[in-house]
């Protein structure tokens, strides 16, 4: 089944996640007319191929083209029209930086993956639980339901200052019209009504001032406690989940109903400010002794301009970390010298703003109380924010082409650049802009999550250890100082953490049996649920016994996988994280020739098989290979090397020990589908010989000795085919040809 259908067999909370990240970049029609042969594209490697990515997007428009043609023949205006228009934007968009759209439809896989992966795993770890709590879905209804209410209550006002307005014209015009009359008429009884209408009509007006005064001051009083509480928790909480999602977890939506919020609330406040100044306005054409308007309104002015002034500075955020598109999988760590990309936001959509705004990015605003180490930023740091840059509408810019430079150092000739980066040394990208606005001038400033710099592509594992760490560890976005002691993280946290490595990475991620095991490595304790994991612990001791640390270990299980074992991940057919013991525990009590597939705990990077089998005595044998590297994988594939495996007992012919997937799924049926091709049939030789070579291929070949009870390694890849052997077992002994594979010219 394609993973395009197993999307969409997803429930719905799900299929809204999928639905965040679909938009003009990369349309959700694409997606599902050309679902196959996108899914048949490697646009990861184009991401980084320029000339790889040119030739998919010219591809992508070719297949654009024959569904066009198709659906004309079927007469779906709609359809024609959809596609059209997507056919344009995708070539306008995309002409110029065909890596681009690699870029995008990589991320769209690998998130639908990650998806798929989180609802295939009914593990929900606490860091997750807490991003969904009942009481912040709470909030945000509202949220929404306060700003609306605040929204109506200034249309009220706004009649209202209206009708004052009507009023006080009625009330100027009847008392100039009374100045104007002759000193005669003044003092007839007329004249004296008059005055007393007058009066009563000063006397309606000064308490429709104050009416209106006071619900003005209400709602400057609701929409501060509003941003000051309850919408403050929310952006707060967005830049949350921004920071989880960041690690591989959960993605953040959110932002597009927290804009909504923003923009009719500034809405409102600018409309406040109006009405403040119409009221001054008829201030200054009638006024009288006690007039509330000269008394209360300077200071309410001031409250909303402070209020217009902050809601601006809060909606100024980082959209989208900076991400070496290079590697998508590993934000805020950045290679010197290298391109990277940031999205900036504001949450207030104003047309009047569109291109006016101009932000400023630099790194390390203020370094000399941080570090010694200065960067500075090379390529466009200088851009205008524009409603055109996003497909949703909203007012955003993003930076393409910045480049992290460290300066040389002052003490001598040379930089400091090279290898000696500290993977746990915290940067900061700064942004700021100026808004100019209703007489209103607003300083905008707002940084990015800590970034880890590095100058070698071999220190992106550990940087990425301190990204994970810093994310987990802290709601703080701007702790520069935090490994000068970096807190324990909870272990529970931590091991969900590692479970969305593997989902966001290698789209799957670990259940709780795998988790036990890495739970184990990390503090010899059969449970997880508990305890606190120290940052040395992870991140720079030593495993017992081993050269290595935890981190190292399982960055090289990940690395193994993407390149090497991913199809066989992702459907399950890995065990992966089970111990020793644990696994003779599994297989004693199997049928003989059951095995299973995990990691090894000795090897970086390795992959082994142990199978059972029972000697004639009736005792239980189990059986391990020496694990596999990335070296023997890149020879042949893992699922033909399960194939084609085979054993030699001694004075035995060669057979192929593994039977059943544990924990009894027939071999063919688990990696069927996953061999790369089926074995040679090999002919004879010819009499004439010329041309008659024996095509060979490449087969993993172990011996073990009958009498050994211990577990054995197989001998180095050999190439010979099934019949290849057949032929020499014909013309030698199967003494002569254990000899020979005993023989030292046989080793790498």
């Amino acid at each position: 089944m394609s993973q395009w259908n197993q999307v969409q067999q997803l429930e719905i909370k799900f299929l809204e996640q999928v639905d965040q990240f679909y938009d003009d970049n990369f349309p959700m029609e694409i997606r599902h007319l050309l679902a196959q042969w996108i899914e048949n594209q490697d646009w990861e490697a184009a991401s980084n191929n320029e000339t790889m990515a040119t030739i998919l997007l010219q591809n992508l428009l070719i297949q654009l083209d024959d569904q066009l043609g198709r659906v004309s023949k079927e007469k779906n205006l709609l359809l024609i029209h959809n596609l059209k228009r997507i056919r344009k934007v995708l070539q306008g968009k995309f002409h110029g930086n065909p890596m681009h759209v690699a870029v995008v439809i990589s991320n769209c896989l690998r998130e639908e993956r990650r998806i798929l992966a989180a609802a295939n795993m009914p593990v929900q770890g606490p860091l997750e639980k807490s991003l969904q709590s009942s009481s912040v879905s709470e909030r945000q209804r509202n949220v929404e339901h306060k700003v609306a209410a605040i929204k109506n209550s200034v249309q009220i006002t706004e009649q209202d200052t209206k009708y004052l307005e009507d009023l006080q014209d009625e009330f100027d015009y009847r008392y100039k019209t009374i100045q104007m009359m002759d000193q005669g008429d003044k003092n007839n009884a007329l004249m004296s009504q008059e005055v007393l209408t007058l009066q009563e009509m000063l006397n309606s007006l000064d308490f429709k001032r104050k009416e209106v005064l006071g619900k003005l001051t209400q709602i400057v009083g609701e929409s501060d406690l509003l941003m000051s509480s309850m919408l403050a928790e929310e952006l707060q909480d967005w830049k949350r989940r921004q920071q989880v999602a960041c690690i591989g977890g959960p993605l953040h939506s959110g932002l597009d109903q927290l804009q909504n919020c923003f923009t009719l609330l500034a809405e409102s406040l600018f409309q406040l400010k109006r009405q403040l100044e119409k009221l001054e306005e008829q201030a200054s054409k009638v006024t009288y002794e006690g007039d509330p308007i000269p008394l209360q309104r300077p200071h309410l002015l001031e409250r909303v301009t402070f209020l217009i002034c902050s809601i601006f500075k809060n909606s100024f955020v980082v959209e989208r970390q900076p991400c070496m598109p290079t590697h998508p999988q590993r934000p805020m760590v950045l290679k010197t010298l290298i391109q990277f990309t940031v999205k900036l936001r504001l949450l207030i959509k104003l047309p009047e703003l569109n291109y006016q705004v101009k932000v400023k990015a630099s790194i390390d605003k203020n370094v000399s109380t941080l570090s010694n180490r200065r960067f500075v930023l090379c390529g466009t740091h200088v851009k205008a924010m524009s409603i055109e840059e996003s497909s949703n509408g909203s007012l955003s810019v993003e930076f393409r082409h910045l480049q992290p430079k460290e300066m040389k150092s002052t003490a001598g000739s040379k930089g400091n650049e090279g290898c000696h980066m500290v993977t746990e040394e915290l940067h900061s990208i700064t942004f700021e802009a100026q808004i100019c606005l209703y007489g209103l001038t607003i300083d905008l400033e707002t940084s990015s999550l800590p970034v880890v710099m590095i100058s070698n592509v071999s220190q992106l594992p550990n940087a990425w250890a301190s990204i994970i760490w810093y994310n987990v560890s802290t709601n703080d976005s701007q702790n520069l100082v935090f490994f000068n002691n970096p807190p324990p993280a909870t272990l529970s946290q931590l091991l969900e953490v590692m479970s969305w490595q593997f989902s966001s990475y290698v789209g799957r991620g670990l259940n709780s049996d795998q988790l036990n095991m890495l739970a184990e490595k990390l503090t010899v304790q059969s449970s997880y649920s508990d305890g606190h994991l120290t940052w040395s612990k992870f991140c720079k001791e030593h495993l017992p016994g081993k050269s290595f640390t935890f981190w190292t270990w399982l960055e090289a299980i990940l690395d193994l996988i993407k390149k090497h074992i991913l199809p066989l991940w992702i459907d399950g057919c890995v065990m992966g994280f089970v111990s020793k013991e644990k696994e003779r525990l599994l297989l004693k009590d199997k049928m003989p020739g059951t095995f299973l597939l995990r990691f090894s705990e000795s090897h970086l990077g390795g992959i082994t098989f142990t199978w059972v089998d029972h000697a004639e005595s009736g005792e239980v044998r189990f059986h391990s290979v020496e694990p596999y590297n990335k070296g023997r994988l890149s020879a042949l594939p893992f699922a033909d090397i399960l194939r084609d495996y085979k054993v030699i007992m001694a004075e035995n012919v060669p057979e192929n020990p593994l039977k059943y997937l544990y924990p009894d799924i027939p071999k063919d049926k688990a990696f069927g589908k996953h061999y790369s091709s089926q074995p040679c049939e090999v002919s004879r030789p010819t009499e004439k010989g010329d041309k008659g070579y024996v095509p060979s291929v490449f087969i993993p070949i172990s011996t073990i000795r009958s009498d050994s009870t211990e577990p054995q390694s197989p001998s180095d890849l050999l190439p010979m085919s099934p019949s290849v052997y057949a032929v020499l077992r014909e013309n030698l002994s199967p003494t002569t040809i254990e000899t020979a594979m005993k023989s030292p010219y046989s080793a790498e």
